[in-house]
């Protein structure tokens, strides 16, 4: 549970939204469940005040209901001789740590009793019983909202089906409640059973959205598989907004997690250059972690790591890499160490002007697992073209950045590429050359 921080009203709400102060609190009755029952309780109800506290999880409670000690609510509020309050547990743990003091104002106490304060638990427990019983109101309505909703989406049609998916959209993701509602009716195969080959982008978008925030089951998933449901989302990807494409990336990529999924359902061009366009969005970055993430999931499939080498993603990644995050990198990094496994992986990389620039610049200052994917690419290069590629290595500094490599405290397994990688340049060097262009000085500084 958070720290919580007191309200900053220095009063109390009352049924009418009146702010009081805990006297006139008292003096005026604003006490709710005084008298056994709470304002909205079903009968006989009696609600636990821990339970109400958890589930509310409140960051702002009124000041006063708050224990000194431990900054959350009192569930058990004792007083002592100085007319301070404080939880039962945490001064009595005061107590017993040898303290015979106040700790709000440290005055000593001529009196060690606590005194449960009756009035105070009233009080908190009849505000916290409002604020749960609205709270649980309010999940019932839009329960069944969300309900009524999935009926209706069974009936209509055109602009009225677009509207009620709108709603249902913001209804599951603002409430738990809600989503859960939505898979506990059967609502999921019924959103399902909208997608198809001719269903509007409209229609799609809102789909695609609701579904990405509910839990699908393996049935569902595998409905979703459909190659007609596929070709639509792989539609959207390429023309929907940003927040669409970013849902159809990771709505694929959720159903590549299933053992049935079916490799030619992502051996399609259109869909590779929907990604990379999303990769490549210089106006929404917000896109270029889930692209990438997917990218990666497709490039475990070798069957189709070709055709991403045909896209010309090979190009387009490298001159991504100096721009990207930790977490993108390692991606990107990943992808292009997949493909160079190809022979037009090799090439694509080979004939990219700043590969070797940009590789040689991954070898320090981040993740080991990001040099040691730049290493294994930067060897593929180079083995590639023995005669042109160690001599443009050594150019932008390679070869001292691989000596300093070798003289870190990294993993010894990338101390080794390092080295084998070194050697590769120097043997296809000439030896003077190699050791003047070194440049480790230069590199040091």
């Amino acid at each position: 549970m958070p720290m919580f921080q007191p309200s900053k009203r220095d009063g109390i709400a009352g049924f009418d939204g009146q702010v009081l102060d805990l006297d006139t609190a008292v003096k005026d009755g604003v006490l709710g469940g005084v008298g056994g029952g709470v304002i909205g309780a079903g009968v006989g109800e009696k609600l636990d005040l821990k339970k109400m506290i958890e589930e509310l999880d409140l960051s702002e409670v009124p000041s006063v209901f708050v224990c000194p000690i431990s900054l959350e609510p009192m569930q058990d509020p004792v007083t002592l001789c100085t007319g301070q309050t404080y939880e039962r547990p945490n001064i009595l743990k005061w107590f017993s740590l040898g303290h015979y003091t106040c700790p709000t104002t440290m005055q000593e106490l001529w009196d060690d009793s606590v005194t449960p304060n009756k009035t105070l638990y009233h009080l908190i427990y009849s505000w916290f019983s409002q604020k749960y019983l609205l709270a649980r109101k309010r999940a019932e309505d839009v329960q069944g909202r969300a309900a009524e909703l999935i009926e209706s989406l069974k009936k209509v049609k055109g602009q009225t089906r677009v509207q009620a998916l709108k709603e249902l959209h913001q209804v599951v993701a603002a409430h738990a409640t809600a989503r859960k509602t939505v898979v506990d009716e059967g609502g999921v195969a019924v959103i399902s059973s909208l997608i198809g080959p001719f269903t509007s982008h409209a229609v799609g978008s809102e789909v695609i959205g609701i579904l990405m925030n509910l839990t699908l089951d393996s049935e569902a998933k595998s409905d979703l598989m459909q190659p007609a449901k596929i070709s639509l989302m792989v539609d959207i990807l390429n023309e929907g907004s940003i927040e669409t494409r970013i849902n159809c990336t990771r709505l694929i990529e959720k159903l590549m997690e299933e053992k049935d999924f079916r490799t030619e359902l992502i051996s399609s061009h259109s869909l590779l250059v929907g990604l990379m366009r999303l990769v490549k969005g210089k106006r929404h970055t917000n896109g270029i972690l889930p692209g990438l993430s997917l990218l990666r999931s497709i490039c475990l499939h070798e069957e189709v790591r070709s055709l991403i080498v045909t896209i010309g993603a090979v190009p387009q990644l490298v001159e991504l890499l100096p721009s990207l995050d930790p977490d993108c990198l390692e991606l990107a990094l990943f992808i292009l160490d997949s493909l160079s496994s190809l022979p037009q992986g090799r090439v694509a990389l080979k004939d990219s002007p700043n590969t070797i620039l940009n590789m040689s610049q991954l070898l320090m200052g981040v993740p080991e697992i990001c040099t040691q994917y730049a290493l294994s690419i930067l060897c593929s290069v180079c083995k590639l073209a023995p005669e042109e590629c160690p001599s443009l290595a050594v150019n932008v500094g390679l070869a001292a950045k691989l000596l300093l490599v070798i003289q870190s405290g990294c993993n010894p397994v990338l101390k080794q590429q390092s080295a084998e990688l070194l050697k590769l340049c120097s043997l296809n060097y000439m030896d003077s050359m190699f050791i003047s262009k070194c440049k480790l000085i230069k590199t040091i500084q």
